[in-house]
């Protein structure tokens, strides 16, 4: 006789209650570390978000420090001083004072002076060539010969109308044709020179012009390096001055130049304008900085025999 051992229908369902019970357990488990995944991302998203407004506010309390040491004078301001370093108990700022005569007024540079210094930036003539034809066509009011390049805007997605009137603010240009992020903000190129290769920064569009910057003579103490080889300065005379500033007097400019007629279109001081930009790192419970920094800044009018003694034409949460 043969006999065949069947499992009873009781230890059938005890099997699969118990691997019901496995899967059920499985999906818990899953349940319990996205939970716990998406704590701990709101967790540390919600701390930056602290770190960010507490470094914000580092930021702007060092904006209106640094306007009241400008009132003040010497000890506490230099004139042509480039930056200031404070040291809060609640964090580090490092503020950047910009003059705006030290940039190019891109409303009233003669075309071929924004092609220089386009040229300079990008060290590609056809690309300067449009960019500063579609520069010139941009200011322009409606209805001159000069403007060409309407059906270029209108064929966009979206499309748009050209201004046709003075820049009021110089992000306008990234709308223009030709205008890239790399050519306004700046970019990384790579340094042959040295071994290994490192990137350097390349400077940008936005640290040369300003609507209410200089034509003709530009401050020495805050020229970038691409607008005064632009106006003619060789580049181992921008090195030097570089290297050398700020100057803190007229004499120490001129004794600097010793006559040079490569110096004419640069000169010290004579500003008013300037762009205030900071940048804050938040100290941590345990004296570390936050990794997470912040930038501000405000382009500011000094008037010192008026009331208020100073207006602030621009502000920007982020810079």
């Amino acid at each position: 006789m043969t006999i065949i051992n069947a499992a009873s229908p009781r230890s059938t369902r005890q099997g699969g209650a118990l691997l019901a019970v496995l899967w059920l357990s499985a999906a818990l488990a899953a349940v319990a570390f996205s939970i716990a995944g998406t704590v701990k991302g709101e967790t540390e998203r919600t701390s930056t978000a602290v770190d960010d407004v507490r470094a914000y506010y580092l930021a702007t309390g060092a904006i209106s420090r640094t306007i009241l040491r400008m009132q003040w004078g010497a000890p506490w301001f230099t004139p042509g001083q480039p930056t200031i370093d404070y040291d809060f108990p609640t964090g580090q700022v490092h503020v950047e004072i910009i003059p705006e005569a030290a940039k190019l007024n891109i409303n009233q540079a003669p075309p071929e002076q924004v092609f220089r210094l386009l040229t300079t930036l990008t060290r590609n003539e056809g690309a300067s060539q449009e960019i500063a034809q579609a520069i010139l066509d941009w200011r322009t009011p409606a209805g001159s010969r000069t403007n060409v390049l309407d059906s270029y805007y209108l064929g966009l997605n979206p499309s748009f109308q050209p201004r046709h009137a003075s820049l009021e603010e110089i992000e306008e240009l990234l709308a223009v044709k030709g205008m890239t992020p790399e050519i306004f903000y700046g970019t990384y190129t790579r340094d042959p020179s040295v071994s290994p290769p490192q990137l350097v920064q390349r400077g940008g569009l936005r640290e040369c012009v300003s609507v209410f910057g200089a034509v003709g003579t530009y401050d020495v103490n805050g020229a970038a390096p691409a607008l005064m080889e632009s106006v003619g300065l060789p580049p181992d005379l921008v090195q030097a001055v570089v290297a050398n500033r700020p100057f803190a007097t007229p004499a120490q400019y001129s004794a600097f130049t010793q006559a040079n007629p490569a110096f004419a279109r640069l000169r010290f001081g004579g500003n008013s304008i300037f762009t205030i930009r900071a940048t804050a790192r938040y100290r941590l419970p345990n004296g570390g900085f936050s990794d997470l920094r912040r930038s501000a800044s405000a382009l500011i009018k000094l008037q010192p025999a008026k009331d208020p003694p100073y207006i602030v034409l621009r502000w920007y949460d982020r810079s």
